[in-house]
C-alpha cells in the first residue's frame, strides 16, 4: 500500500490550516497550491534534477507532486516536527549593524552555520544509506515511502528522504537569506534590510570551494505566528523579521524555463524572486552532483555505478 503523504480534500486543508497557523517560516519556496503557494520547492527540485535521470516515479517521491510533500517537503509538513526547526530552514540569522541589534553577528552567522551543517549532514547520511541499496530489495523502487521521520520503508526510502531534507535547506537558505536580494529604495531598516546582491549559487554552500562566510550573509529571524508579535515586533529593538526578507512566493514553470514575477514584498523588488529561484534549481543541481562524487569516494566507481543506477531507476531488478 502507498503510503506517501497523500491529501484527500479534507485534510488538504487541514494541513494547509495547521502550516498557515504553526509555521509560516516554513512557507519558504512553498510546498502546497494554496494560501499563496505555488509548489516551489517542487518545481525547483524537478527543474534542478532534470538532468540527473531520475525515473518519473523516483522524482514524485522525491518532488512531491500534487496531494503529495514528497521528500523536499517533508520539513513542510505539520506531522513532521520539523517546522519550527530554524536549520531546517536557514531561519534565525538576523542582524543588522546598528547599536544595540538585539543578536549579534556571531549569533546570526552561528544559526546560519547550523542551516549549512544540516544540508551537509544529510547528504552525508544519504551517502551512508545508499550502502544498503541492493537490486533484490522489491520496495527499492521507493514506492511507499512515508518521509515522517521515522526511519522506516526501504534503504531507497531512506536516500530520497535525506535527499529532500538537504535539498530543502539548500532552497530555503535562497529563498530567507539577503544573499541575492536587493533592498527596495530607501533607507536601510529592519523592514528593508540590506541585500548582497549576488547571482548564483553560494560558494559558502560548496563543499568543495572551502569558501568563507559571505560577509553581511543574514536571514530573516523567526519565532512564532502572527510575526507582529514575535521578534520584538513593536518594541523599541525589533529584528529583521522573516517577513521582511522572505522570497517565498511565486509561478515557476520549469518546462518552459520561465520564473514569473515574485509575490511577497521581497520578492517584488528588482527581480528578487527570479534571482532566487535561479540560485536555488543551480545549487539543486549542484548539491545532486556533490552526492554522486561522495558516493563514488566512498565505494568505488563501480558500486556508485549500480548505487546510482539503483536510485534513478523506477524499475531497480534492472540494474
Amino acid at each position: 500500500m502507498r503510503r506517501s503523504f497523500r491529501l484527500t480534500t479534507l485534510s488538504a486543508i487541514a494541513a494547509g490550516f495547521a502550516v498557515f497557523v504553526l509555521a509560516p517560516s516554513a512557507l519558504a519556496f512553498g510546498t502546497i497550491n494554496w494560501l499563496g503557494q505555488h509548489a516551489e520547492h517542487e518545481h525547483i527540485t524537478r527543474w534542478g534534477l532534470a538532468s540527473a535521470g531520475l525515473g518519473p516515479a523516483t522524482l514524485d517521491e522525491l518532488a512531491g507532486k500534487a496531494g503529495a510533500f514528497g521528500a523536499v517537503g517533508a520539513p513542510d509538513r505539520p506531522d513532521r516536527g520539523l517546522l519550527g526547526v530554524k536549520a531546517a530552514h536557514c531561519d534565525g540569522g538576523d542582524h543588522l549593524d546598528r547599536p544595540g541589534y538585539p543578536q549579534s553577528a556571531a549569533d546570526a552567522e552561528a544559526r546560519l552555520q547550523d542551516c549549512r551543517a544540516w544540508i551537509f549532514a544529510n547528504l552525508d547520511r544519504a551517502v551512508t544509506d545508499a550502502g544498503g541499496l541492493a537490486r533484490s530489495d522489491p520496495a527499492s523502487a521507493g514506492a511507499g515511502c512515508a518521509f515522517d521521520g521515522k526511519r522506516r520503508g526501504s534503504a531507497k526510502c531512506l536516500v530520497i528522504e535525506d535527499l529532500g531534507l538537504a535539498l530543502h535547506a539548500t532552497q530555503d537558505f535562497y529563498a530567507h537569506t539577503n544573499w541575492v536580494d536587493r533592498p527596495a529604495p530607501g533607507p536601510i531598516t529592519v523592514e528593508n534590510p540590506p541585500g548582497l546582491n549576488h547571482q548564483g549559487p553560494a560558494p559558502w554552500l560548496d563543499a568543495t570551494a572551502n569558501a568563507a562566510f559571505p560577509p553581511g550573509l543574514i536571514s530573516g529571524c523567526y519565532d512564532g505566528f502572527p510575526e507582529s508579535r514575535y521578534c520584538g515586533a513593536g518594541g523599541p529593538n525589533p529584528r529583521v523579521q522573516h517577513q521582511n526578507l522572505n522570497k517565498d512566493d511565486g509561478v515557476i514553470d520549469e518546462q518552459a524555463g520561465v520564473i514569473h514575477e515574485g509575490e511577497t514584498r521581497r520578492g517584488r523588488v528588482e527581480g528578487n524572486f527570479q534571482r532566487a529561484v535561479a540560485a536555488a534549481v543551480a545549487d539543486t543541481k549542484s548539491k545532486w552532483a556533490f552526492f554522486e562524487l561522495r558516493l563514488r569516494q566512498t565505494y568505488g566507481p563501480a558500486r556508485a555505478a549500480e548505487i546510482l543506477c539503483l536510485i534513478r531507476s523506477d524499475r531497480p531488478a534492472g540494474c
